[in-house]
Formats: C-alpha cells, structure tokens, sequence
C-alpha cells in the first residue's frame, strides 16, 4: 500500500504595524489562487488563509509543497501589505473585533453556533495518511486515538489568547472544545456501525454533512484519507514535516501490526482524554499516563518510546531526518515553549507576534 501524505495549515494574517490579525478581504486568496489554485481558501474568519497540498508521494513531496505554500502565501501577503503567522492562537487579538467571511456555508454555521463559532479564531494542521480501504481506516484511526495526546503535546503552540498567558501549551483546543462533535472519538467496530451513527444525526437534523463532524482524528468523508486534526498549525516548516512524518509512520507501523494479526490495544476515550488534558496544559514537560502500565511517565520519555516503536518503518518511509528533527523539538521546546520564552524575555506581545512572523517563514527560500 501506498501510504501518501496531505498536509494542511492554517495561518494568522497580521498587520505589520500594530501585529494584530486583521481582515483582508480575501484578497490573499485571490491573488494566490492565479498560482496555487484550489489549493488555497478561505476561512470563516477573514484574519485566517488555509492552504493545503496535493497528494504527497513521501515526505520529501510534502517538503517541496509546504515550503511552496508557505513561500507563495508569504510573497502576496507582503506585496499587498500584510504578514502571515504560523501559531495556534494570536497572542492579543479578540475574537470580538474580527469579520466573518461572507458566505451562506458560514453564515449557516454561526447561526446555528452563535458565538461559539464566531469565538473560534484558531489555526490548526490536519494531516490526510492516504486509505482507500474505509474498514481499515476505521480500524488504524481506532488504534491511532491512542496517540493522539502524544501528537497533541508535540504541536502545542497556542499559550496565549487575548492577551493573557492562558497557563496551557495549548489552548487552541480549548477554544474548539466549545464546538460539538469534537475531541477524541468513540471506537466504531465497522462501517455500517459509522454510518449508522452518520445517518442518524442527518436523519435528525444535527448535521447536514459528516464533514461537520470535526474529532481529532477521523475517515474522512469524502477522501479517500485517515485525517488526524488534533495539532495546532506548528511555528516552523520543519515542525510541521516532522509532525506529519511521525503520523504517516505511526498509521504504517499500525498497518503492519494488523497485516501480522497484532491488534493495538483500544482505550477508553475517557482515558485517552486524560493525556490529552495534560498534554494541553503542560506541552512535552508534564507526565502523562502509560494506560499498560498504569503510572505516570515524563512526557518527554513517552515521546522518546513513541520514536522506538515506530522506528522500523521509517527508513523505508525515507522519513529519519524529519523524524530525527523530534528529538530538537524534545530538546529546543515547541512553538509554545518559544513563545512563552520570548514573552519571559521581553514581556512584550508584540515582541511575540514578531517572533512568529519571523519563524513561519524560515527556510522558505
């Protein structure tokens, strides 16, 4: 099997002056769309640009396009005045003063949501492992729901939001929380099982299509993909390559257990939301729990036995420099540990937000 990759981010536009988000009226999307096509969109809020990739072979495809994005979205935005942003949250804007996209899908949405939809001012990465077989995604997102918290702390980079330092790594996901049919999913044993559920809440009018329903990790509904969308967007490039390397090789080395009748052992989402909190609050320097051993263990070590277990895939993935690059995650902190760092360093917002700017398009050139 082909296991390919797409990666989707999510960025903050900002005025360079005052380093707040600000609207601008798509006028990034229109003008990238002459060169990426339908590759870049809008978002309900008009402060955010969503771009994502074509179909990856392998990492090093995913490497060319994400530095292509990033690179194409920078050079318009500054043409016409504006900067991008990689971060979960912005650091100080309000939610209250930012515009909603015109558009029926959104206005639907907010109407339904009110303020919990118009509040949702976050940016995050979605990663799409390509699986044409349905039963098996629901089987490999199954088994993946465990690892999810370990992702979560990996990516954390969103600690403040409207100008408070929120006391959590992340706190994007405290934000989207609010929304329903979120966080960590149920087990579905088959497809039918699924889609009943599916077709139970369109029969009732909950939704009117399975894309509104967002968990962390999912079978998309209309690709043929696994999609993990726990991760808040990462600061730099290289962190996101080596989040979305660690998750195309988690789903393979899951493949790989099944195809040797070895089934991961399926936890309780009560459980598995444990770790999520913790990995919420804390980043990579809390503990989190070993569910088979039933202790707490340093987060940093669980993510040093998440290396080893997927270590035998990596190779033939052609993923170890990406994968390696976890261990300076590990050692140098997430965008949220730079964050809160900057922030320490100079107890200025701004300070922050310019660190931001400055990280999202590192080594796009």
């Amino acid at each position: 099997m082909n296991f390919t990759l797409g990666i989707e981010e999510e960025y903050q536009v900002i005025d360079p002056t005052t380093r707040e988000l600000t609207s601008h009226d798509q006028k990034i999307v229109a003008e990238a769309a002459k060169h990426l096509k339908d590759q870049v969109k809008a978002e309900m809020h008009q402060a955010v640009v969503e771009v994502g990739t074509n179909i990856c072979n392998d990492i090093h495809d995913a490497r060319k396009e994400i530095k292509h994005l990033r690179k194409t979205i920078s050079d318009i935005a500054i043409d016409l005045g504006y900067r991008i942003g990689a971060a979960g949250t912005h650091p100080f804007s309000e939610w209250e003063k930012q515009l909603i996209t015109p558009n029926p899908r959104y206005d639907e949405i907010v109407s339904e949501l009110q303020d919990t939809a118009r509040s949702n001012l976050i940016f995050g990465l979605h990663v799409h492992v390509g699986i044409a077989d349905k039963a098996l995604s629901l089987h490999l997102t199954n088994a993946m729901r465990y690892f999810l918290p370990h992702l979560y702390a990996l990516s954390t980079n969103s600690p403040f939001w409207e100008g408070r330092n929120t006391g959590f790594k992340s706190f994007r996901s405290k934000v989207f929380d609010k929304f329903p049919r979120t966080g960590i999913p149920g087990v579905f044993n088959s497809v039918s099982e699924y889609e009943n559920y599916v077709n139970l809440l369109v029969k009732t009018n909950c939704i009117d299509n399975p894309k509104k329903i967002w968990w962390d990790i999912r079978t998309h509904p209309f690709f043929p993909t696994l999609e993990v969308r726990i991760c808040d967007v990462p600061m730099t490039i290289e962190e996101t390559l080596s989040i979305a390397a660690v998750i195309q090789a988690l789903v393979v080395k899951l493949y790989k257990l099944k195809t040797k009748n070895l089934n991961f052992i399926l936890y309780h989402r009560a459980l598995i939301n444990e770790n999520k909190w913790r990995a919420g609050r804390y980043g990579l320097d809390g503990k989190m729990i070993d569910f088979g051993k039933e202790i707490e263990v340093d987060t940093r070590l669980l993510m040093e036995e998440l290396l080893d277990f997927i270590d035998d895939v990596v190779d033939e993935l052609g993923s170890r420099k990406e994968i390696e690059n976890v261990r300076n995650i590990l050692k140098n902190g997430t965008g949220a540990d730079r964050q809160l760092a900057v922030y320490e360093k100079t107890k200025d917002l701004t300070k922050v937000v310019d660190y931001i700017m400055e990280q999202t398009i590192s080594g796009i050139e």
